[in-house]
């Protein structure tokens, strides 16, 4: 299996941020510093490059940032598609990428190690994290060999749903225990935002 750190990661972040309201909810500021980078401190250590996916312009990006390989607004296999043709396009010689949310500020800082855990000898592995009863599809590890069947999914058959593709090779999960928390908050809403807000607040103290 390839080590943690030569994976590649992108960071989905080519939603429309509706329930947020005004602004992208990625760049909202949350304990003195945006959503964004608090994922990107946590994820940088376990993975050896990053890939913004986004649809809006970012002036003075400190991370490469692509727009989905295909029409926008296709969801976020979309995006996952877009890291893996970009990071093949580079010549990366990794098996997997891996790929997240830019709306989950408590990732794991294991979260490379745990889900490399579930890799198996197929060359079409795929591993998801699952926590809390369920299965969170964009935070997972995803072969390159797979890059050509997505793009086919994706345009050939109109393809969305996350679970629907990956349930065609081998899927596999990693699993976190309640006790860990919910390591995989998310933040769609104003309300959610307050509520990480408070989150760090508490693990501070």
């Amino acid at each position: 299996m390839t080590g943690t750190m030569n994976i590649p990661c992108v960071i989905l972040a080519g939603g429309q941020s509706r329930r947020m309201g005004e602004g992208d909810k990625f760049l909202k500021a949350i304990a003195g510093k945006t959503l964004l980078d608090h994922i990107i401190g946590r994820i940088k250590p376990q993975v050896s490059e990053i890939l913004l996916n986004s649809n809006i312009p970012l002036e003075n990006a400190e991370w490469p940032v692509a727009h989905d390989a295909v029409e926008a607004g296709q969801g976020p296999l979309a995006g996952i598609l877009t890291g893996l043709e970009y990071y093949l396009d580079k010549g990366c010689t990794a098996t997997h990428m891996l790929s997240i949310p830019a709306d989950a500020p408590f990732i794991p800082r294991d979260l490379v190690e745990r889900l490399s855990n579930g890799l198996t000898a197929s060359q079409h592995s795929i591993v998801m994290a699952y926590s809390r009863e369920r299965v969170h599809p964009v935070i997972s590890l995803w072969p390159f060999s797979l890059a050509k069947q997505m793009r086919a999914a994706l345009i050939g058959e109109d393809l969305r749903k996350i679970l629907v593709f990956a349930e065609r090779y081998s899927l596999n999960s990693e699993r976190w225990t309640d006790d860990e928390g919910d390591p995989f908050y998310n933040i769609n809403t104003p309300d959610d935002l307050e509520e990480a807000r408070k989150r760090m607040e508490a693990e501070k103290s």
